[in-house]
């Protein structure tokens, strides 16, 4: 007798793999027939259940780790093996884009708005507080922002229109005489990133340092005919200690700190 080889046993859910009968089919259809139907159906789910955890899972360790966390955390929160979450999602970037997608949408919708805004200046100095304040809620999308995921189209299509419309919001903002004739959106760029390390380094001990920051950056951007930013309105600054605190915490992550 032919010895059953592993390629010759029966998938999971088939009449068989278990000693279980599959469920009957329509009248007329043969058991076997019906049997692996349904455990077709039934692996489908089971795949579209693991795909959802994976993604889910990964946009909160991505929120709260950044895009560099490890892919096996994330599996074992979502309780399947790194083997499932890489059929699913065969690179990093796969993963990164399926989870932040919604994150991106909703910068673009901010562009949106700060377009339909009345005041120019408001609108821009609007979008950068609430692009701002996205990531410093959400580390994954910091990253995002800052760097471009080639190998997803929507995503990036979605980043094409938002920055498309942010154009349009330099120019209004430049045109009504409020932002300085020389600014670019490489600048917003550069402001992004420069917000993200702030963010990093002040988050644990000084988490609304990034405000004051922000605040002054955008008093920069303005026209030298537009009024300046006044100190009643500007963010605290940190205190010394919460700096002390951030800066000692830093030199702890780089390897320089005490050791006790």
């Amino acid at each position: 007798m032919k010895r059953m080889t592993v390629r010759d046993q029966p998938e999971p859910g088939v009449a068989g793999a278990s000693g279980e009968p599959g469920e009957p089919g329509e009248p007329g259809e043969p058991a076997g027939l019906a049997a692996c139907a349904h455990a077709e159906r039934r692996l489908r789910a089971d795949a579209a259940r693991n795909r959802a955890a994976i993604v889910a899972v990964a946009r909160d360790v991505f929120a709260e780790h950044g895009l560099e966390a490890p892919l096996e955390a994330i599996a074992a929160r979502a309780g399947v093996g790194i083997a499932t979450l890489y059929r699913r999602f065969p690179t990093r970037e796969k993963l990164v884009a399926a989870a932040l997608v919604e994150k991106v949408a909703e910068y673009a919708e901010v562009a949106r708005q700060a377009l339909a805004a009345p005041d120019p200046w408001d609108g821009f100095a609007g979008f950068v507080k609430r692009i701002c304040e996205l990531q410093a809620g959400d580390r994954g999308l910091s990253d995002l922002l800052s760097m471009t995921l080639s190998a997803d189209e929507q995503v990036e299509e979605l980043r094409r229109t938002a920055n498309d419309l942010l154009i349009t919001v330099i120019d209004r903002a430049k045109a009504a005489g409020t932002l300085r004739e020389d600014f670019v959106g490489e600048d917003l760029v550069l402001l992004l990133i420069a917000t993200a390390a702030v963010m990093h380094v002040t988050r644990a001990d000084a988490p609304d340092a990034w405000r004051r920051f922000v605040a002054l950056a955008l008093d920069a951007f303005r026209s030298q005919a537009s009024p300046r930013l006044s100190e009643a309105t500007l963010p605290a600054p940190p205190s010394a200690a919460q700096m002390t605190r951030a800066m000692i915490r830093l030199a702890g992550e780089r390897g320089c700190g005490q050791r006790t």
